[in-house]
């Protein structure tokens, strides 16, 4: 049966699990879901993931969810991953571990609140919470702020590394989704943050050509948000 890796590839975590594959010579086949379809929210991909979300893997027989579980299964059931990825080292191990769990209560709730209060929400007809989108660029500000003065450290990946682990493309993927947004939002959020700039960019040269080439996704998804706001805007007068 192989490997199936269940995207949407306007889904950060799902285009962390894709440029993982890709980098490291994983083969797979891309079963593609579309979110914004309610594609989903199918009995038949309930049967692949009760929890109705993406990414999912499907190995042979075995099933798996969750964007950072899967990293690291990815990780540890390929053989010719770098180890840099997810090091045996069980002390360097512990680091991405705990890099990966900070990630969904902080960098992850900030940028969701964020976005779908501004953009994803409303193309989709929900109304816009002006007060947790303004709570989730405070906490998605603090956590870039962590990310420079701490996670990064002297080097140009997380804990100071020479070499990237899934810790730096999991949250890269969620740093970048911020592009999806207002034009200001770039400018005004990424914009002071200079060591997550050139972090970005170390990413993206050690993923070559593959993280460009799936966040090709992201104008294309961005000028499509823009006219269903539009649309929706002009439904509700």
């Amino acid at each position: 049966m192989g490997l199936k890796v269940y995207v949407d590839r306007l889904s950060q975590p799902s285009r962390a699990i894709w440029i993982f594959c890709k980098a490291n010579g994983i083969e797979f086949e891309e079963v593609k879901i579309e979110l914004g379809k309610g594609q989903h929210r199918t009995p038949e991909f309930a049967e692949v993931n009760p929890m109705k979300q993406v990414p999912v893997i499907v190995h042979d027989d075995f099933k798996l969810f969750e964007s950072h579980a899967i990293l690291i299964y990815l990780a540890s059931a390929f053989p010719g991953v770098a180890d840099h990825w997810y090091p045996t080292d069980v002390k360097e191990r512990a680091k991405v571990h705990s890099v990966l769990d900070w990630h969904h209560s902080n960098l992850r709730r900030g940028s969701v609140g964020l976005l779908f209060n501004t953009t994803i929400g409303i193309a989709f007809g929900v109304p816009g919470d002006p007060k947790a989108a303004a709570e989730g660029e405070k906490l998605l500000s603090a956590s870039l702020a962590m990310i420079e003065s701490y996670w990064l450290g002297d080097g140009p990946f997380l804990f100071g590394n020479s070499k990237p682990s899934i810790a730096d493309l999991a949250l890269v993927c969620e740093v970048l989704q911020i592009e999806i947004g207002d034009e200001s939002y770039r400018d005004r959020i990424l914009g002071p943050c200079k060591k997550i700039l050139k972090w970005i960019e170390d990413v993206k040269a050690a993923t070559a050509p593959h993280f460009e080439k799936i966040h090709t996704i992201i104008p294309l998804a961005k000028e499509h948000l823009k006219q269903l706001k539009i649309q929706f805007s002009q439904k509700s007068v």
